[in-house]
């Protein structure tokens, strides 16, 4: 053999023991990222549901379900909902297991299930012809599962959008059956019902607002408007479970937070500049359920809402995408929230949608992200 192969063979074996050092230098220095590029982090938390029985099987032609319904004395519910959503599992397993709960469904309303991600044709109230996931998209559907009842003049009289837990929701049956009052607020109706065990007072944070009124934008920051209400479980839920959350507490930081009592007559300058109260607020924003938490973005206007019982994962979520702006690039908010889990399963960390204590984590340990 030559002494000029001998010499480039000497030369490739020098380069590739030089590359391999290298490499491991960097393992050692970023360990994070080497493990990343070697594992994909787990995705937990996802729950896939059959759907009863009973559900209506439609023709997806919601003015000729609602007069069929109507026949019949009952009403139609529109139930969007997703592949492996843990909130429309809660709602069939937790929800629709209870006798009662299941009574009052079949009694009085037909359920239509529509995949906000399906194909399936529909044709909406007023004939307007749409897919699945574009009539979604219409509707804002933001989160599911997301159920709307409409009445017998073929209009939306209660929406709920994300999960509402069993107490709530049999709330809404007994509110939206076809021989009760709809005419009032359902808010009322439901601030009304029996609420023991639960704090008398509102609860407090420290990234709340001393109290005030004045809701005006102020140096381009995203504002958040929590309603609630004294004697209330849910809101007790959030502010225990999901608020006290590092991760939640980092993007609330970010925005200006304001709490407001829905029902009080205290004085409201509104995001726009209009003079009110807060009862009178909480009524022209149709507000129904306590706690919801409302987003405006730095001009006033608002950007979404998180109206439903929700965790940890989609809390900071929902946060994360309005102090971003994310919402001028990606207006599907489940879609940006897919990507933000691609995004951190890459760099090897375990994502839990589920989990109040630990949304996002490393072997175990809770990974904190800003």
């Amino acid at each position: 053999m030559s002494l000029h192969r001998l010499a480039s063979m000497a030369s490739v074996r020098s380069f590739a023991i030089a590359l391999a050092s290298m490499m491991m230098l960097i393992g050692s220095l970023h360990p994070t990222l080497s493990r990343a590029s070697e594992e994909l982090g787990a995705f937990l938390g996802a729950m896939d549901t059959e759907h009863p029985g009973w559900f209506k099987e439609s023709f997806l032609d919601f003015e000729e379900d609602i007069d069929e319904a109507a026949a019949e004395g009952r009403r139609l519910v529109l139930y969007f909902w997703q592949t492996g959503c843990p909130y429309c599992n809660a709602l069939i397993e937790h929800n629709f297991a209870q006798r009662d709960i299941t009574d009052a469904m079949q009694a009085h309303f037909d359920l239509v299930a529509v995949n906000m991600w399906g194909d399936r044709e529909v044709v909406q109230v007023g004939g307007r012809t749409f897919t699945e996931k574009t009539l979604a998209a219409a509707l804002q559907v933001h989160y599911t599962p997301t159920l709307l009842f409409f009445d017998e003049a073929r209009q939306v009289v209660l929406r709920l959008n994300g999960y509402y837990p069993p107490d709530a929701f049999r709330a809404a049956l007994a509110w939206a059956r076809s021989d009760t009052d709809n005419s009032g607020d359902f808010s009322a109706y439901l601030a009304s019902l029996d609420t023991q065990d639960a704090n008398p007072q509102l609860n407090p944070q420290p990234f709340f607002e001393p109290a005030s009124g004045d809701l005006s934008p102020n140096a381009g920051q995203a504002l958040a408007v929590y309603f609630e209400q004294p004697n209330c479980r849910q809101c007790d839920t959030l502010h225990e479970k999901v608020l006290t959350h590092d991760m939640v507490q980092a993007q609330a930081g970010k925005m200006r937070s304001v709490q407001i009592d829905m029902w009080s007559d205290q004085p409201i300058t509104t995001p726009n500049g209009r003079q009110t109260t807060a009862r009178a607020f909480a009524r022209d924003l149709s507000i129904q359920f306590a706690p919801t938490v409302v987003f405006f973005d730095a001009s006033g206007k608002e950007v979404m809402r998180l109206d439903g019982a929700f965790r940890t994962f989609h809390t900071q979520g929902i946060m994360r995408y309005v102090n971003d702006r994310t919402y001028l690039t990606q207006p599907s908010f489940q879609r940006y929230l897919g990507e933000l889990v691609e995004h951190w399963r890459e760099k090897g960390w375990d994502v839990d949608i589920w989990s109040y204590d630990l949304p996002v984590s490393h072997n175990g340990q809770a990974v904190m992200v800003h």
